[in-house]
Parts: structure tokens; sequence; C-alpha cells
């Protein structure tokens, strides 16, 4: 068989290592796939830095059409991050009957559903693998692995800086600036860290998983989305005394009798039983958790960011495509799985499950003044809306008065609890700043 010619933008960590292996694992892979597959060309920006490879063989370039566009490349991989000109080069690399395989979450997230039409129509292959999870094949389990089951709920610990920055709050005690500063010096966060801190990262894989579990078209700008700034010590600690760890989790579930009707697609703060699989996940670690009606739980655990684990998905994603494709042509991509796991035309525009009847028990921290009676008047406000406790404690007054309340409610929807935290911050002895946590204690 001929071999798959591979072009390559972006030698950044992940693409030195895309690169790496498609130099030193040439055998490996040809054994597996019976046919060689060769990079061709690379582009990038900096040519001079020393990545310590023999790219000898290597057409190096700083111009992306000479990868683009180049008759003796097969396949294109889009490591340089972004909506544009990410988005562009695909575009280009697809029109010019190129496969593409891409790590880039935004740019499926934002412009899979311009993109993957456009594949279809050139009869060429988008893999995605590395966009989500990182090294963890989450994707292929759920579009091949799950393919025979109704998906009854996914959660995903899905960025490794926050679940980095949580794990070493929990560990030490420390508080959110702290950590963040350390994360930023280890190189786990960005020196604008926005994006993973604020749930945007999660939110990116959330919406790409749950329309892939779902059948949905992707729809990242209707994620529900909360970071963890607003996390502190304390209530990790107040968390854990009651039996529970704070995870940055994204979670998307079905709703409607029979056939899904809407889903449901969040990103926040969360508490999970400190006894279940997803609470152990620690450090930079990844996890995702998948229920079917069938599979029941399944669990896929690892490494979700870094050269190594990425580099390797990304060239999973390239020797599925060696496999179906001749090089002569694209006629094999048919038998590849549609890369949203439904053929396109059973792809629906389901609804988003509005945020006000989104249902969770929550975990709430209220800064009130020492005062006889603001407890009471706290709780009546909640009895009024049909909002019960589950547990209650109160720590130490601070240096300003304030005592920290912190209360664990049973179940109620977002609408009928925000009804509640509207009153109860307009009660003089209530500060106005009150953290909302949601609970899930369906994780295994």
């Amino acid at each position: 068989m001929n071999e798959l010619r591979v072009g390559l933008l972006g030698l950044g960590t992940i693409g030195t290592g895309v690169a790496r292996i498609l130099i030193e694992q040439q055998e490996l892979m040809a054994r597996r796939l019976g046919r060689p597959v060769r990079l061709i060309a690379a582009a990038d920006r900096d040519l001079a830095r020393d990545r310590g490879l023999d790219f000898s063989n290597v057409r190096l370039t700083d111009e992306a059409d000479d990868v683009l566009i180049a008759d003796d490349v097969d396949l294109v991989v889009e490591l340089i991050g972004g909506y544009e000109p990410a988005r562009s080069f695909v575009v280009k690399a697809l029109e010019h009957g190129k496969h593409v395989v891409t790590a880039n979450k935004a740019l499926i997230a934002k412009h899979g559903e311009e993109l993957f039409p456009l594949a279809a129509e050139k009869g060429l292959a988008i893999g995605f693998e590395a966009a989500v999870g990182g090294g963890i094949p989450c994707l292929k389990a759920l579009r091949e692995g799950c393919a025979a089951n109704a998906i009854e709920s996914v959660y995903g610990i899905l960025n490794g800086t926050c679940n980095f920055i949580l794990t070493k709050m929990e560990n030490e005690g420390a508080d959110y600036a702290d950590v963040l500063k350390e994360a930023q010096d280890l190189g786990y966060a960005e020196a604008d860290p926005t994006f993973d801190v604020e749930g945007i990262d999660t939110a990116h894989k959330l919406s790409i998983l749950a329309a892939m579990a779902y059948g949905s078209k992707i729809k990242f700008d209707e994620v529900f989305t909360e970071g963890i700034s607003k996390i502190t010590a304390s209530d990790i600690e107040s968390a854990a005394e009651l039996g529970y760890r704070i995870k940055l989790l994204g979670i998307a579930k079905p709703h409607g009798d029979g056939d899904v009707q809407k889903v449901e697609m969040r990103v926040h703060p969360t508490l999970v039983p400190a006894h279940s699989q997803l609470a152990q996940v620690s450090d930079s670690y990844n996890a995702v958790q998948v229920s079917g009606d069938f599979v029941e739980h399944t669990m896929y655990f690892g490494r979700g960011a870094g050269e190594r684990p990425t580099a390797s998905a990304v060239v999973a994603d390239i020797m599925d495509i060696a496999r179906v494709c001749s090089g002569e042509g694209a006629d094999g991509v048919q038998f590849l799985a549609p890369p949203m796991g439904f053929v396109d035309r059973e792809r629906r525009e389901l609804e988003t499950l509005p945020v006000a009847d989104i249902q969770c028990e929550y975990y709430l921290r209220l800064m009130v003044q020492d005062q006889p009676g603001v407890i009471a008047s706290v709780t009546s406000i909640l009895a009024d809306h049909r909002i019960s406790l589950e547990a209650m404690s109160q720590k130490e007054r601070s240096e300003s008065n304030s005592v920290p309340i912190m209360m664990l409610t049973h179940e109620t929807t977002e609408g009928n609890l925000q009804a509640a935290i509207s009153r109860i911050t307009s009660l003089s002895a209530v500060d106005q700043d009150v953290l909302i946590l949601r609970k899930e204690s369906a994780v295994v």
C-alpha cells in the first residue's frame, strides 16, 4: 500500500510530540497498519529552536500553505489552537482534498458544525480525539464502544489546571490565589488563566461530549459555565467535613419521555462524594464517567494534557485514517464511525435545558452578621421556596464580626434556589456574596 503522507501545522509542545512519534515510531506504526506513515512537512513560525529531533527528512517551513496545498501531503495535523487562523487553515486543507486531525477543542466546539459537512462533502475524515481528555480515548469509547447504549449521563473532570489547583488547596489548606501562582510557575496555568479557571476550556469539551452522547448539534454557547476562582480553603474544608470533595465538573444529561428532547449541559465546581471514583482523581489528571442503559457505569482516566499523552491521541487518529484510506482517494473513509457518533442526517437540533429547570442539591456559603435571628430568617426564606436542609455548620466569627454559615440543601430547582438567594441577600445582616455550589451524588 502507498504511504500516508502527513503535514503538520505547529511545532509547539504537542506538535513536537506528534513529530517525535511519527519520526521515531515509524516501524511500529507500519507493523500495526500494514503501510508506512511519514511526516513530510511541518510549518511553524519559529524554525530556529532546537526540538531535539532529526528533521533531516522533513520539509520545514514558516508558510502554512506549504503544507495546506502541497501535492505531497495527504493529511494535515492542525496544532496551532484557537479559533482563527485554525478554522481557515482546516477549511483550506479540506478544500484541497486533505484529511484533517486536530487537538483543538475550541475549533471543534465553535466551528465543528461547519467543518463536518465540508469534510463529508469532500469524502474526507476529521479526527479530534485529542481535543477532549488529552491521551484518554474517551471520544472513541463514547462514539464506538458505547454506541449501543442510550447515554444516561456524562460527568467529566476535563481541565488539569483546575484539578491541580483544587487538589493542592485540599491537601495543603492553601488559598486559591497562592495555588494559582504556583500552577503558573509550574507551567500548568497560563499567565492569563481565565480560559481554564473560569470553566471555558471545560465547556468547550463538554459541548463536544454532549453532542456525541445525544446525537445533537454542538452548542458550546449554551453551556452553563462557572469557574473555581471563588472557592476558598474554608469551602474545601467544609465540604470534607460533610463527606465531599470539590471538583470542577462538566455534566451532561438527557431530558424527555422516551426520545431525548432537551439536553442539560453545565460546568461548575461540584461537591462529589469523597468515596466516589471521580473524587479520587487528583492533580492534573482528567477523568470521564459515561453511564449507559446497558453498559451501566464506565470510567476513562488519564493525563488530560501534555506533550506525550496528547500526541499519542493525535497519532491514533492519524492511524485510524490510514487504515481506511488507501492513499489514492478517499474511498475507504466511509468505514470510519461518523465523527460525532451519529450519521449526519440523524443528528438533531435538540433544545438546551434552561438553567432555571436544572435540579440539584446545593452547598451554600453565607457570611452573616453575628446577630440573633439571622439564621432563622434565612431558613424561613428557604422554606418559603420549598427548599429543605440536609446539613448546616457554622464557623468561627471573622475579624469583621461576620460568621460563615455553610448549608447543604435537598434537591430543588435552580430557579427556586436563585429566587431564595435573591431574598436572602436583601437581608441587612447577610453579605451580598453568597457562594452557591451544586452537589452530585450520582457519580460513582
